[in-house]
């Protein structure tokens, strides 16, 4: 029964109690040393590519990070996260359509792309590595924790751990959530970048997606019914909800992956704590700070080090 005790995360300032800013800060503040990136792009199997980021420290172990929804390999939390794994070699990776060069085909990325997630382990274990972790921020850890559960005992034996950060293992119930009151910010942000790509997709796929009007699209769920479910084979939202979900996983997951999620975040519902999976399971350990954000977890007191990036290298050196 991995449910750990509430973790001794106290922000540095007493306004970061408040979810919204403790969200906020990290993408408008945070200022992160340059790290020394470099760049490879990787064919995949279907003909379209896949944009990595490397550290190379010449370590014999490789963390690879996923990130969020509209993220990429340059994002604040992705780049800290590598900077703050310094006995690791790191390979920071954008989903297909976010490293600034739209894909080639008509399909993107989703919650649920385990594909291309797997396209990228084998390519960095195929370096030699004896040893990997993943690292996963939420929409990033949904895929990492729907990876390591579709594979359960067959994952490759050199991957020992993972460590995932405000997941909304119920897409459904984030969704709601995303789409309801106290998030208008956040969902026309995300939807103002959505928006552009479907548009380039309406125009280099003309007649492949449903005539929808991106200005229309004001909503996540529209936005996944239109769009993410007619491009990835799913019959609409909320197929695709139930199909990739990470929380249904979670009980085929056979080694050991640290699960964080603040009490207060404003992207997660109750039904994205999976408190009864992380029970039921000998391998998912589940940790709930009462503060933190979304992605946020700020730490002004530790050399530009946020609590959650010492948090993953803690749980990763850790034994076993």
């Amino acid at each position: 029964m991995p449910l750990l005790p509430t973790p001794p995360y106290e922000p540095s300032l007493p306004l970061l109690r408040n979810g919204h800013i403790a969200t906020i800060w990290p993408t408008v503040l945070r200022r992160v040393p340059e790290v020394p990136y470099q760049r490879e792009r990787i064919e995949t199997a279907d003909g379209d590519f896949l944009d990595l980021a490397w550290v190379r420290r010449g370590a014999a172990q490789v963390a690879i990070l996923s990130h969020g929804l509209e993220g990429n390999a340059d994002r604040s939390y992705m780049r800290g996260m590598a900077r703050a794994l310094a006995g690791w070699d790191v390979l920071a990776w954008s989903f297909r359509g976010c490293s600034g060069t739209p894909n080639r085909l008509l399909r993107s990325y989703h919650s649920g792309a385990t594909d291309d997630l797997d396209a990228v382990v084998q390519h960095a274990l195929a370096q030699g590595y004896r040893s990997m972790v993943l690292v996963g921020f939420s929409l990033g850890g949904n895929l990492t924790l729907k990876y390591l559960g579709e594979r359960g005992a067959a994952l490759d034996t050199r991957i020992h751990k993972a460590a995932v950060f405000s997941v909304p293992v119920d897409l459904d119930a984030g969704c709601n959530r995303l789409d309801g009151p106290g998030c208008e910010l956040y969902r026309w942000r995300f939807l103002r970048t959505l928006r552009a790509k479907t548009m380039q997709k309406q125009q280099a796929f003309p007649g492949r997606l449903p005539r929808v009007d991106p200005a229309a699209i004001t909503t996540l769920r529209r936005f996944d019914d239109h769009v993410t479910a007619p491009s990835h084979g799913f019959a609409d939202a909320a197929d695709y909800y139930a199909r990739c979900s990470s929380k249904q996983f979670l009980s085929g997951i056979r080694i050991p992956p640290l699960l964080v999620s603040a009490a207060a975040d404003p992207f997660l519902p109750d039904a994205c704590y999976p408190f009864g999976e992380a029970r039921a399971s000998e391998h998912v350990f589940l940790e709930v700070p009462r503060f933190g954000g979304h992605v946020g977890f700020v730490d002004l007191n530790h050399g530009g080090r946020y609590w959650s990036e010492q948090r993953a290298v803690a749980f990763f050196e850790a034994s076993p």
